[in-house]
């Protein structure tokens, strides 16, 4: 087989941002060639928490949201997300992920060293 499966099964759920969420990681470095791509994941977000400030030094993300209608932060303003909704967030741009809701939210993230 030249292509990789990676059953969901054996894909674990592991904490992330310091505890205020949680994350799969779909692919990494080790799984492809590429010397630009960093990680896909499946990102979890609970009820009430934030993702708080942070950037990705010398890395583009993009985020898809699955689940939940909630808040995008930047340095320039709020942009309200729902599932469907697509954010590019460009390397070394501090942000945050807000989930004001009493459910859990989900999104895929796909991270790329420029």
């Amino acid at each position: 087989m030249k292509i990789t499966k990676r059953p969901a099964h054996s894909i674990q759920k592991e904490e992330a941002h310091g505890g205020s969420g949680a994350r799969k990681v779909y692919a990494s470095p080790e799984h492809l060639a590429s010397t630009h791509f960093e990680m896909m994941t499946h990102g979890y977000l609970p009820a009430g928490k934030t993702f708080d400030w942070h950037d990705h030094p010398d890395t583009e993300e993009i985020m898809v949201v699955i689940k939940g209608e909630g808040e995008v932060h930047d340095e320039d303003g709020i942009y309200e997300y729902a599932a469907g909704d697509v954010f590019i967030y460009p390397a070394n741009v501090q942000h945050k992920i807000h989930n004001p809701t009493d459910y859990e939210h989900e999104m895929i993230f796909v991270r790329v060293k420029v």
